[in-house]
């Protein structure tokens, strides 16, 4: 089993910057694909950025060249960089985990919610 823990939300003007990180406990050897996905109430959840079993990242086109995903070695934190920030990012971010499947889909966070304006 596999806790997750967001954090480094808040509100920020457009063009700045966050770095949201995911804490992941219990069996974080096990872990195979990170991500970080998004929400915005009526829309349907969104994939931002991936980190998956080979190291590889993949990123929504909506984000890419601003946002960069990483994690440590062990897999037991992960960053989401989010620089040049739009009001269109605004939602609330969650983190995921999965042993195998990527996109991961088994473990979730609570959430952190990012508003930009």
């Amino acid at each position: 089993h596999v806790q997750l823990v967001e954090s480094g939300g808040g509100a920020v003007q457009a063009g700045g910057s966050l770095r949201l990180s995911c804490v992941a406990s219990g069996a974080t050897q096990d872990i195979g694909c990170m991500a970080w996905f998004r929400e915005v109430p009526g829309k349907e959840r969104e994939g931002v950025a991936e980190f998956d079993n080979h190291g590889a990242t993949t990123f929504a086109d909506s984000v890419k060249g601003r946002f960069t995903i990483s994690t440590d070695n062990a897999k037991r934190t992960l960053y989401l960089q989010m620089n040049s920030l739009k009001p269109e990012d605004t939602a609330m971010y969650y983190c995921a985990a999965s042993f195998l499947v990527c996109p991961p889909n088994r473990y979730w966070g609570q959430g952190t919610q990012v508003t930009v304006s």
